[in-house]
């Protein structure tokens, strides 16, 4: 018979046997990397849900064996395979490898040996690997890649090759959707005013972005765990960028590291600088998204190290994200997976999203960021910087007069705050009430825009580029690298139309009277109405 098997921490022995036992939801362990992890705390702040962490065989906690890569498949939202091979892959479709050292020190029991690895269960749990959509003869078929003509063609195809748990965490907004809706809606209250007898035989959508030259005024908008979409995730959009000449921002959730993503960047752009340089059209850009937590030193160290890759031009700092918004569809879901695991987890479900359920946790997110920490993050960073998720002329007045380089007006996609308003509107406030602000930084949108004509609209009212995420997300869920090419591809198309069209060689001629924005206008705050 075999030694037994032990960990020992403090003069704390733990064998096989008793590390096995704690699965339940009084006193749930796992064993990550070779050691054991108390995580019965975290069942409650789960963001997915702590059916993820209970469900073995529809009743209990199975105690996963993981290496390090994949901790996190099973703390945050993911459902492993029953191989224990198959691990790694289920976490990288969600997160960075990095998201381990949010444990605290604490919950760490100790190490214990190969031998005893071995002998302990292995989750065999693979819900996500469920729930796909069907088509009616029970296929999944996604159409061919030439049947998608406009960005919304995309949806449909990854709503039918993503598993509806990934399916229901790109595609929710907060609430009942108000804010997303009205973020769609506002582009098609902007109406264009064309022009005619204009030689637009050749036109040139070309800006620049913060210094550096882009060859459309739009760009990929910063989105996390791409790894749900598609196995290339973050490496399949950067190689597609850089053929493309686009920009992209980089979120801090990605499911590659962000020294593997900056190397995969520069050794695409590598083989199409040749070309580029000959056909004299702008290189591709990278940028990066930062979500600051509550310990700042872990903000810092991200940044550094962003810096380090040499790849990323400029830092956008995420500042809508207190807490998360309440995510509806993310919620029952979560209640529905709890029911389906076990009656015993009823209380989880009535409780699913509520309070630390409705955000990551305190560790990820930061609730108490004043305006005071932006001079440190500008003082790490040491290039230009962008703050992500102004909804406000006060807030982007504010921000110019701390000397940060641009602003994003955003409402995160319809996520967070359920009635925000949408990007428009803002930018309309100040045009209106801060005039020559865009000539004082430089001034983003994102949020609803499904049509490459519409990016005309936001530059002829001031705006720098266009954010575009959800249409990217979908079209690499769909059909990879291949996807998100041809999304940029008929982004490019739709705006050099839009140009024609309009009567515009140029985007120095994408001025304000060549949009007629009034409906917008007519919804936009106004002090002189506010005051009751």
């Amino acid at each position: 018979m075999s030694p037994p098997m032990e960990s020992k921490k403090n003069g704390v022995v733990l064998n096989a046997q008793e590390i096995a036992s704690h699965r339940s939801i009084s006193s749930c362990w796992i064993v990550i990397d070779g050691k054991a992890y108390d995580v019965t705390e975290y069942l409650d702040e789960h963001p997915g849900g702590a059916a993820v962490l209970l469900k073995q065989g529809g009743t209990k906690l199975a105690v996963y064996l993981l290496n390090d890569k994949s901790i996190l498949a099973a703390l945050l939202g993911m459902h492993l395979e029953a191989e224990a091979s198959d691990a790694t892959a289920e976490f990288r479709k969600i997160h960075s490898p990095d998201i381990l050292k949010y444990l605290p020190e604490y919950a760490c029991l100790g190490a214990i040996d190969a031998a005893a690895q071995a002998a302990l269960p292995i989750s065999n749990v693979s819900a996500d690997s469920i729930d796909k959509p069907k088509t009616e003869d029970g296929a999944n078929k996604v159409s061919h890649i030439s049947s998608i003509v406009v960005p919304n063609d995309f949806e449909a195809a990854a709503k039918i090759s993503m598993p509806l748990k990934s399916w229901t965490y790109i595609s929710s907004y907060s609430h009942d959707g108000s804010a997303f809706r009205g973020n769609l809606a506002s582009w098609q209250a902007v109406r264009f005013r064309p022009r005619i007898f204009a030689d637009v035989r050749t036109v040139t959508p070309e800006c620049r972005i913060l210094g550096s030259a882009s060859a459309f005024p739009f760009y990929v908008s910063p989105m996390g765990q791409l790894g749900r979409g598609h196995a290339v995730a973050e490496i399949g959009l950067v190689r597609a960028l850089a053929r493309r000449g686009a920009h992209g921002v980089i979120s801090t959730e990605s499911t590659v590291k962000m020294e593997e993503i900056a190397a995969a960047f520069l050794e695409e752009k590598k083989k199409v600088t040749a070309s580029a340089a000959a056909e004299n059209r702008p290189e591709a850009q990278l940028h990066f998204q930062l979500y600051i937590p509550a310990d700042r030193e872990i903000a810092i160290q991200r940044i550094r190290r962003a810096r380090a890759t040499g790849v990323f031009h400029s830092l956008w700092v995420t500042v809508d994200t207190a807490v998360l918004g309440k995510r509806s569809a993310d919620r029952k879901l979560q209640a529905a997976e709890a029911l389906a695991a076990s009656p015993d987890l009823a209380a989880h479900a009535e409780r699913a999203g509520f309070g630390m359920l409705s955000h990551v946790g305190s560790a990820q997110l930061n609730a108490s960021l004043t305006w005071e920490d932006v001079k440190w993050m500008k003082q790490e960073w040491g290039g230009p910087v962008v703050l992500k998720g102004v909804q406000t002329a006060e807030d982007a007045a504010r921000a110019a007069e701390l000397g940060v380089d641009g602003v994003l007006l955003s409402n995160h996609g319809g996520r967070q705050m359920h009635d925000a308003p949408d990007a428009l509107t803002t930018l309309l406030e100040i045009r209106t009430y801060y005039p020559g602000l865009v000539d004082r930084l430089e001034v983003f949108v994102d949020g609803g825009c499904r049509d490459g004509a519409d990016v005309l609209k936001a530059v002829a009212l001031g705006a720098k580029a266009v954010g575009v995420g959800r249409p990217f997300f979908y079209a690499l869920a769909a059909y990879g690298e291949k996807g998100v090419e041809r999304c940029l591809d008929i982004f490019a198309d739709e705006l050099i139309t839009g140009m024609r069209l309009v009567g515009i060689k140029n985007l120095d001629e994408a001025q304000p009277e060549r949009v007629n924005a009034s409906r917008l206008l007519n919804e936009m705050w106004r002090p002189e109405k506010s005051r009751l």
